[in-house]
């Protein structure tokens, strides 16, 4: 049976890239991995991996196109410690490239107790901040960085994340309905941008073709079925 695809849009395009852009730079495999929540994955994001200028630079451009497409309105943008902070510098020098110049700052986890002192480095927050990290797992990094965008007097505004699991969030040691995005998203009230979500990995492993691409898939699927979530968005 021929099945017929469907064009793309540029989101759709814009993800199944950065999919394979993960998967070449290895920091997209597929394999057994236990995550946070204790559940065995079939496949693992360590955005840990990337680890070189070219890798970061093609990142940023990821991150930044996505940002501008999505039409977030935001003032400036900042990266919670520690995977943040490059994430934060590099989409912040990517988006002046792409003609919206925006003040970027981070956090540390210590406080310093001498030169500029304190736990914020950059930019003052204000306005309407754009937060800036790898995924979202639990939403307490969000929560953090909530927070210490609200301490300084500014409206923590919307986040963006590489890749979206879709899967369900636990509480208390217990899976429950909703994930962290739409946690985030739902009782926050913030705008959240992903790059990609696990609906766009498992038509990246659909069109792969053979053996290794079916069984990836398969297992991809079973997980998402078991953890997954509705996409209400």
């Amino acid at each position: 049976m021929v099945v017929d695809k469907q064009p793309m849009d540029g989101a759709d395009r814009l993800a199944q890239e950065f999919v394979q852009f993960a998967v070449d730079a290895g920091v997209l495999r597929f394999g057994e991995f236990k995550t946070k929540a204790g559940r065995m994955s079939p496949y693992f994001f360590n955005a840990g991996l990337f680890d070189d200028g070219a890798k970061m630079a093609r990142l940023a451009e990821f991150y930044a196109k996505a940002i501008l497409a999505s039409g977030m309105e935001f003032d400036m943008v900042f990266g919670p410690a520690y995977k943040g902070i490059p994430l934060a510098a590099t989409v912040a020098v990517e988006l002046a490239r792409a003609g919206k110049n925006v003040p970027f700052a981070y956090n540390r986890k210590e406080a310093k107790d001498h030169g500029e002192g304190g736990t914020l480095v950059g930019a003052p927050l204000k306005g309407r901040v754009l937060i800036i990290d790898d995924v979202m797992s639990a939403g307490t990094a969000a929560r953090e960085s909530i927070a210490i965008i609200k301490a300084a007097g500014a409206q923590p505004h919307a986040v963006a994340i590489a890749l979206d699991r879709q899967e369900m969030a636990t509480e208390n040691g217990q899976d429950v309905s909703h994930s962290a995005v739409q946690y985030v998203r739902n009782q926050l009230g913030m705008k959240v941008c992903a790059i990609a979500k696990l609906a766009d990995l498992l038509l990246y492993l659909e069109q792969q073709g053979g053996n290794a691409g079916r069984e990836h898939h398969e297992r991809v699927l079973a997980y998402r079925q078991r953890y997954g979530v509705e996409d209400k968005e």
